[in-house]
């Protein structure tokens, strides 16, 4: 993958260009297709249910991948670029930060 050609890095300016959730809702509906969506909310959903331990065959039960993808997603999740495993974090800790609010 070239990050560096001018394509990419406008897309990666545009992403980091969005500032809520709306945005982010309005600009994936725009760049990609319904299927796209679903494809990338589903590889999201088995990294998280790989850092959570489950098997393979349940991942593939509940998300619909195949297993090549979700061994993909594991191979990327435990990459060293680490994209998944940022995220997630962060997720997390939205999360946490959200549960303590609604709890005090």
């Amino acid at each position: 993958m070239n990050w560096k050609s001018k394509k990419n890095q406008r897309l990666v300016e545009a992403v980091v260009a969005i500032t809520s959730e709306s945005e982010a809702r309005r600009f994936l509906r725009d760049v990609m297709t319904e299927k796209e969506i679903k494809e990338f909310a589903n590889r999201l959903r088995a990294a998280e249910m790989l850092m959570e331990k489950a098997s393979y065959t349940i991942i593939e039960k509940e998300t619909g991948l195949s297993s090549t993808t979700v061994a993909r997603v594991a191979k990327w999740l435990n990459g060293k670029e680490g994209g998944y495993r940022i995220i997630l974090g962060k997720l997390h800790h939205r999360k946490t930060i959200q549960l303590r609010r609604g709890s005090s």
